[in-house]
């Protein structure tokens, strides 16, 4: 029986699908296997070139499988597409991952750390709060234009809004289900502005993530405070 040379693997949430082949790019073997189980599967497969696209979740496995011995091979998908064939499902999917592998002029994906991950977990989720904090500051001054007051842009001069929209002026010219409404918005927008973002990225461990150039970049949203005029009202 002709060594497995190459697997290509299609990784999903719960089944996987293994594709092997020899040196020549016969199939030797396709089979469906349960996430419990792979790495049982693969710690019985002898040292092989194991492929996989590059897609959520792979580089956790490559680890896993580069520390059973194996050479993992993360694929770009748009690199795997042109060897799927028709009625695609995963066994055709894991057999064009590990058609795509054997080709001499593939290109690959680095193996990826879990610290490098974590690295870029922390663009990720600044990323996520400052979009979720300019939406909530977009949605409060849209709404309160459409009750007759214009708030300035940025977040220094909406946070002043949980203070004047307690006051007899603001809360006497707006209705009791809008003014509801802004103080939810306000709540959440003071929960966002408040986060200790230096203090959730880099906890005691400031060099974690790499050199302090990350944290310059990460104190940038800090920096940028708007110097327009207080509050107006038409």
């Amino acid at each position: 029986m002709s060594k497995v040379v190459t697997i290509g693997l299609d990784i999903a949430k719960h089944v996987f699908h293994a594709h092997g082949a020899d040196g020549r790019g016969c199939a030797i073997f396709s089979k469906r296997i349960s996430r419990g189980k792979l790495l049982d599967f693969f710690a019985a497969q002898p040292s092989c070139t194991v492929a996989l696209e590059a897609c959520g979740g792979a580089h956790h496995w490559a680890r896993q499988l580069t520390q059973l011995g194996h050479k993992v091979r993360p694929i770009p998908p748009a690199y795997v597409k042109p060897f799927v064939k028709r009625q695609k499902n995963d066994a055709i999917d894991a057999e064009a991952i590990c058609e795509a592998a054997q080709r001499p002029s593939m290109r690959f994906v680095a193996v990826k750390s879990e610290e490098q991950q974590a690295a870029g977990l922390v663009f990720r989720t600044r990323d996520l709060l400052v979009r979720q904090r300019t939406q909530l500051i977009n949605a409060i001054r849209g709404h309160l234009t459409e009750h007759g007051w214009i708030a300035p842009k940025g977040p220094s001069h909406v946070v002043k809004l949980a203070d004047l929209i307690e006051g007899e002026e603001m809360a006497s010219s707006l209705p009791e289900a809008a003014l509801a409404m802004f103080r939810l918005m306000l709540d959440l927008l003071a929960g966002l502005i408040c986060k200790d973002f230096h203090g959730c990225f880099f906890g005691s461990h400031p060099r974690r993530f790499g050199e302090p150039a990350l944290r310059e970049i990460l104190e940038t949203g800090a920096k940028r405070q708007s110097t327009a005029d207080d509050l107006m009202v038409w």
